[in-house]
This record gives structure tokens, sequence and C-alpha cells, in this order.
């Protein structure tokens, strides 16, 4: 039995429909709409640059101006509600050179050098001075200047490229309720930044990267690992290993023109094989170890009363924002690594003895949804192997773009498969890409543990879908195990509370602090919106039908590995080598 805590498909009355009047055309619709809503339900394309679908508008950039009758003024759409009987020009010549000037003052502070930006051909301000035929900027005048911040491991600021829109301020205060960032000073001195002037690095933020995906320019990418990674591939004496995350299958595609959703396994396989990787690895191998890991841990904290519930700890981002904000539920946390982690430490141990090949020699590479994988990487904690478990983690833009840089196009790829050893993974795995996915993985798999009956139905339906929030109780042999399952950051503290509280019946909680889950990592293709994430999310459980091993503990290069080297699940050397700890951080 499933519940939705938030968004509840509860029966509405009918909208009231009011009558108005867009560029001539008499148009009826929803009366609780704004301006720009009602233009685009009935197609007529109004340009924006503040404006972002799911934050709350702001009206700042005056680039989505239009006339209404009996105004002195151009309105911005995004904050003007209709009314009855509005009589609007969308692309008057009035409102078309109003748009143009104002794309023209932005431009007067703003560096020219597209070519050199992380966004060039993907810039938000780029194709709209193109759009409206913006070739000279008639205002010149003093020009900000500022350093580039990147005393982030995940994420980079160039504030000369901020046009102020404030979609990465909205995004970290209404999506994740992190609140890192926000507008500081006054007039042309305006810039955004972390509490006290701060470096992004000393601040609270989860290096979650959905502030990457928000900003329409430049201003904010990830930190780069790509001159790194090829560095390590040019070098004789490293053995390269790539591993690549559930989700990049059902993504990297994008950037190729592949339709969104499309499931590039074998593709991305082969093209990566081409960089000059030494193997080539599915990170979907530690998702199955994670989940014998973690559900390992549940079923001793349920028999031996440990401590509950039970919170996941694959998302690095969220597991940071534990640190800062919920140190009191350190204890209910998995102390379980992150597949990415996992994966590096068998890497430098176990795969290392198995090939004779010395750890120290031993690049591990990770291509990942993520931003917040690349500060995880370089925690302290992550060296049980006795080296960096994983030494460097790309996003699937930067994979992207080194495939182009080698003149690699996915769409003329072969389909090739992962290398054996480490490359054998189950649909439990894949799943995890999406959100849901891991708390369905381990079910799955305690299930059947603890029960020791075969899942008369292998697909928990219950913990799918897109809702922020989502409960379910679900029988396990006699006992009844209450789960709850929460994207985004700002729908996880709803989630949280009731544990602190005292009032959470829950048993077992999967958080990942990006909407969507890794399908909708801040590391994804740009852009990502709720559109694209519903069609990857389709792709993911395709992925997982499309399997014939379907559940974690069914394994077969799994189980080798626990016969071979780790005992079995939970022992002291798995404890050592694929289990971590968390610090209590400032909420500042």
């Amino acid at each position: 039995m499933a519940k939705v805590i938030q968004n509840r498909n509860e029966k509405e009355s009918p909208e009231k429909l009011v009558t108005i009047f867009i560029d001539g055309r008499e148009c009826h619709v929803p009366e609780n709409l704004t301006l720009l809503e009602a233009c685009r339900m009935e197609g007529y394309h109004i340009p924006t640059l503040c404006y972002m679908d799911g934050l709350t508008p702001w009206g700042g950039c005056r680039i989505c101006v239009v006339e209404v009758e009996g105004q002195p003024n151009l309105v911005a759409s995004c904050v003007t509600p209709i009314r009855e009987g509005m009589k609007v020009l969308t692309a008057s010549k009035k409102v078309r050179e109003a748009r143009k000037a104002n794309l023209e003052l932005i431009l007067s502070n703003h560096p020219l050098d597209c070519q050199l930006c992380d966004r060039n051909q993907s810039c938000e301000l780029q194709s709209l001075c193109y759009e409206f035929g913006v070739r000279e900027i008639r205002f010149q005048g003093e020009r900000k200047t500022h350093p580039v911040d990147t005393s982030s491991p995940a994420v980079k600021r160039d504030l000369d490229r901020c046009i102020l829109c404030g979609r990465c301020i909205r995004t970290c205060a209404e999506i994740q309720s992190v609140f890192a960032i926000d507008f500081a000073d006054r007039g042309f001195n305006t810039y955004v930044s972390p509490s006290l002037g701060l470096p992004l690095g000393e601040s609270v933020c989860i290096n979650c990267g959905q502030c990457v995906l928000a900003c329409p320019t430049g201003a904010l990418s990830e930190v780069s690992h790509v001159e790194m990674v090829w560095d390590a591939i040019d070098d004789p004496e490293k053995y390269v290993i790539l591993q690549t995350a559930p989700a990049v299958r059902v993504s990297i595609g994008e950037p190729f023109g592949m339709p969104i959703g499309s499931i590039s396994t074998g593709k991305m396989v082969a093209g990566l094989r081409r960089l000059g990787f030494d193997v080539v690895f599915d990170t979907n191998f530690a998702a199955d170890l994670t989940i014998l890991e973690e559900g390992t841990e549940f079923i001793n904290r349920v028999k031996k009363g440990g401590k509950l519930p039970l919170i996941t700890s694959c998302s690095p981002g969220w597991i940071k924002f534990m640190e800062h904000f919920y140190p009191d539920l350190m204890e209910n946390v998995s102390t379980c690594k992150s597949p990415q982690q996992m994966f590096g430490a068998m890497a430098k141990t176990y795969y290392a003895q198995k090939m004779g090949i010395d750890p120290q020699n031993i690049v591990v590479v990770s291509i990942m949804p993520c931003t917040a994988k690349k500060y995880e990487c370089q925690r302290d904690e992550m060296k049980s192997s006795g080296y960096q478990d994983v030494d460097y983690s790309l996003t699937t833009r930067e994979a992207a773009r080194m495939l182009k840089e080698k003149g690699i196009d996915l769409k003329d790829m072969p389909e090739e498969d992962f290398d054996p050893a480490l490359g054998i993974s189950t649909g439990a795995a894949a799943v995890f890409g999406a959100t849901g996915g891991v708390m369905e993985a381990a079910l799955r798999t305690v299930y059947e543990v603890l029960t020791g009956e075969t899942l008369p139905r292998i697909d928990f339906t219950d913990v799918r879908g897109i809702d922020g929030v989502k409960e379910a109780t679900i029988k396990v042999g006699g006992l009844e195990v209450n789960v709850a399952v929460a994207h985004g950051l700002r729908n996880a503290r709803k989630v949280l509370d009731l544990v602190n509280q005292g009032n959470s019946k829950y048993h077992f909680i999967e958080i990942m602090a990006c909407p969507g889950g890794c399908i909708g990592g801040g590391g994804q293709p740009i852009p990502t919106n709720l559109e694209i994430r519903m069609k990857r999310i389709e792709a993911i459980y395709e992925v997982d039908r499309n399997l014939p091993i379907r559940k974690s503990h069914d394994n077969p290069a799994i189980k080798k590995l626990y016969e071979e080297f780790l005992g079995e699940p939970n022992s002291e050397k798995s404890h050592h080598l694929l289990h971590t700890h968390y610090t209590c951080r400032e909420k500042m």
C-alpha cells in the first residue's frame, strides 16, 4: 500500500476559465495563470532568462515583457496575472525593441569570449542574442570583474559571466532548502555570494550542482577533471580503469543528438573504450554490492534492535546536507559507501590482486551524473584501499566533451559489452538511477533474504514515481516494513523532521539530493527539466526489465567476490573496505 504525502492526487473542482486576447486572438484559459503561462499554453513563444519552471517567478530580467492594453509600460509576463478581457501583444515592435535593448544592457557587463566559455552553444543568453539579432552593443561603461572561485571541489563560479537572474539562488533555496547563496551588495555592485562573502568551498554548499543546471550562462560549471584524465590515459605507466553510473547510459546520447531517454549502454562502452581506457566497467556491479551490504545492515538492525529508521547513503550531496543540518541523525544513516566508492576500493584491492597490478599504478575514473561525486572521491575517509579509492570523477557533460574531442560520435558506435569481472550487474543496480530505485533494489534482496522465499512480484511500483515524497508499507513475511522515498532536499526535510520529532513510523528511508534522483543529477546534460527526467526514468526501468538478472543477491560476480575476497556481507573485511563514517559540520 502506497501513500503520497506530497502532491496528493485529490479530486479538484474544474478550473474557472477567463477570456483574454493574445495578439488579437480570443483565448479561454484557467484564471489562475500568469500571462507567460497563458501565452505558452496557447502556443505563443515568449523568451525568458530569469524565469524557470518550478521556481518562484521573479520578473528581474525583463526579457519576457509584453504590451497590455491600458498599461502605460510594458509588463513582465512571468509575474503578471491574467484577468478577464485582457488584451496582450506578445511581439509588437515596442516589445521586440525592449527585449533587444535589455539583452544589450546585459551584454554591456558580460564577457564576449563565448568560444572560451563552458556553455558555448548551450548558453541561453547567447541563443537569445542570436534570436533577436543582437550584433552590436550600444551601451558602453564600467565593467565589473571578479576572480574565478575554484575553492569548491565540485562547482566553479565565474561571476563575470553572471547575469544576476537569481535562478541559482532560488534553486538552492526552493528546491534544495540549503540557502548556500544569495544576492550581496546593492545596485551596480550586486553579486551572488555565499554567506559573509566566503568562497563556495567554505560554505554550506552540498555540491549537488542543481545551481549549475539552473544557470543560463557559464557563471556556474563543474570543476573539470578532463585534463587530469587525459594525462592519466596518456601515461604508459598508469592502468586506467573507468566505471560508468547507471543514469549515464540513458543521458549521454543527448549531446550527440540522440532522442532523450535513449538507452546508449553498448554505444557508450564502445566510445569510451576508444578514448583509451584500459578497461570499461559498470558501476552497477558496485550498486549490487551496495545492496548486499546495505540490505544486510538493515536486516541486522531489524533483528538486533539497531537504530531505525535506516537511511540510505548513496547520494553524497545528501550526506553533506545531513552533516550540516541533521548531524543528530548521523547514526541513522547507513555506513555503506556509495557504489562509486565501493567500486574504487574493490578496483585497488580485489581486482589489483587478481590481475597482478600494483595498485599505486591504477587510476580509477568514474563517469557520474553528479557533481557531488567529485567532492565525495576527495573526502579524507575514502582511502580504505590504502590509496584514494577513486581518483577522478567526470560528469556526463565532461565525458561527452572528451568523446567529441577525440572525434567520436556515439550514434556511429557499434554495441560493445562492459569488460568482465567488475562489469556484471543486475536490473536492481540499474534502477539506482531513478528516485526510489535504491529502495526497490534493497527490498528485492531484503525480502528474499529475510523470508527465504522467492518474490511473488519483483517490481515494487509503490516506491516509483516523481512525487516529492512517497511512503509505502511492504509486507516482508510476517513483518510490515514502512518505507519512505524523498528526492530533492526540501522534500527530504519533511521526512527528516518527522524522524527528529519522533513522529516517524519508518523503518527504511531513501534520500536522493537531486530531483528525480541521479537521472536529474547536477552533472547531467543541459537542459534537464521535468519532461526530460521522466523520459530518462522510463529508460532506466526499461534497462531493468531487459536484464536477465534483476536481483542483486543473484549476481554471480558478487557471489564470487564474497567467496574469494570479502567473506560475507558486513564482515570485518567488508566493513574496512566498503563502509565509512561521517563528520558533524557547521550549519553557518
